[in-house]
């Protein structure tokens, strides 16, 4: 009996040093996340950067720091200062957002292996089926080359004017995740395309071009991260293992990553063209279902039943074009005027109103930012503002 005991206090000492060193762990992770970030925000370059935003959103909604107040009240903190975004990512050498995720998803990686919730049939919808900013060309099977000029946005428009023959599909790809997603799914649900030519500059430390290339001859690993990716954040969080496999037995990736010559280009979509005309087996026997695929629920929008007012009041938005200002007037609804606000840009104006408490509904800050982004565009571009209803 006296034996018994023994062994389960060990076994208990053990599982409790076992907790308590996760704990410590977690803790210590926490702790490199939080200083990353705060030095990140700190600099002005990136509280205008989609890629801490995006961080600290992702971070916001996860239930994973919920239990480390201090660093959610942090992220809360770092949000709001966050500025408009200028640029999605600068591709700096050292990123600090990309570090602190890395770190999240190491300590939890539980974050990164949700599939996603809902499949929708695509067959009757228009193709491609998920937006983005590319053109689209497909005309049968005579287009089975889709191009990804990579970071370089004007070089698929030149593309896009030229319309080379066999072209099916065109646009940037800047990201190594949610960019190569979307490449990802409208090319599995287009059985034409049979080669993914990758031109223009690749996107400074996202590598959006190599990712590719890692992804076509490696896959993903367990966690949906794309092997041999020299990105900063090579994880996939909106497709499947399925989709994945099914885009790299669907297509060959031709590396031309660096050129911006649209001659060599439009001639090598053409001689890939033909190609496919010539011999078709070379590219091996597959088969592969295309009628679905994940995506989220798109729910359509509808003009709202019934309106309710605001409590706090209503605004009335009048431009200055000889000030170079936008003049907003905050009414109680016996039309008692209780503020005049007066800013540069519809930015500083809402926020002024926020900040202070005079918007209280959802429904009517949405208005307020819609109205005062007409008002602003109205000063720069010299039509004349007339304020919409709610």
């Amino acid at each position: 009996m006296q034996e018994l005991e023994i062994l389960i206090d060990v076994i208990s000492y053990q599982r409790f040093k076992n907790l308590f060193e996760v704990n410590m762990a977690e803790k210590k992770s926490i702790d490199k996340i939080e200083s990353e970030l705060q030095k990140g925000v700190n600099l002005a370059k990136c509280r205008k950067c989609g890629c801490m935003k995006e961080t600290l959103e992702l971070l916001s909604n996860s239930p994973q720091i919920a239990g480390y107040a201090d660093l959610f009240k942090c992220v809360e903190n770092w949000l709001s200062e966050m500025q408009d975004i200028e640029y999605q990512c600068l591709g700096c050498k050292y990123c600090y957002p990309a570090i602190a995720m890395n770190i999240f998803y190491e300590t939890f990686p539980e974050t990164i292996l949700r599939s996603p919730d809902h499949i929708v049939n695509v067959q009757n919808q228009t193709w491609p089926p998920i937006p983005g900013e590319y053109f689209a060309f497909c005309e049968g099977q005579n287009c089975p080359v889709a191009v990804s000029t990579l970071s370089n946005a004007e070089l698929a428009e030149k593309i896009a004017r030229i319309k080379p023959y066999g072209l099916c599909i065109v646009g940037k790809t800047e990201t190594e995740n949610i960019g190569m997603e979307k490449v990802i799914k409208n090319i599995i649900t287009n059985t034409t395309i049979r080669f993914l030519l990758l031109v223009g500059k690749d996107s400074a430390g996202h590598f959006s071009g190599e990712t590719f290339i890692a992804l076509w001859k490696n896959g993903v690993d367990e966690n949906m991260k794309i092997i041999g990716s020299p990105g900063k954040h090579p994880v996939l969080r909106n497709v499947t293992k399925h989709e994945v496999e099914s885009f790299r037995k669907q297509i060959k990736i031709v590396n031309m990553i660096g050129c911006e010559d649209e001659n060599k280009i439009v001639g090598e979509i053409e001689k890939l063209s033909r190609e496919v005309k010539t011999c078709a087996c070379k590219f091996g026997s597959w088969k592969i279902n295309r009628e679905e695929i994940s995506a989220v629920e798109v729910i359509q929008a509808e003009e709202p039943e019934k309106i309710e007012m605001d409590k706090a009041g209503y605004f009335v938005i009048i431009p200055q074009l000889h000030r170079n200002i936008i003049v907003v007037e905050h009414y109680s609804y016996n039309n008692e005027l209780l503020h005049v606000i007066e800013g540069k840009d519809a930015r500083s104006i809402y926020w002024t109103i926020i900040k202070n408490g005079w918007v209280t509904q959802l429904s009517h800050s949405a208005y307020l930012g819609k109205e005062l982004a007409r008002a602003e565009l109205s000063l720069k571009l010299g039509f004349k503002y007339i304020q919409d209803k709610a």
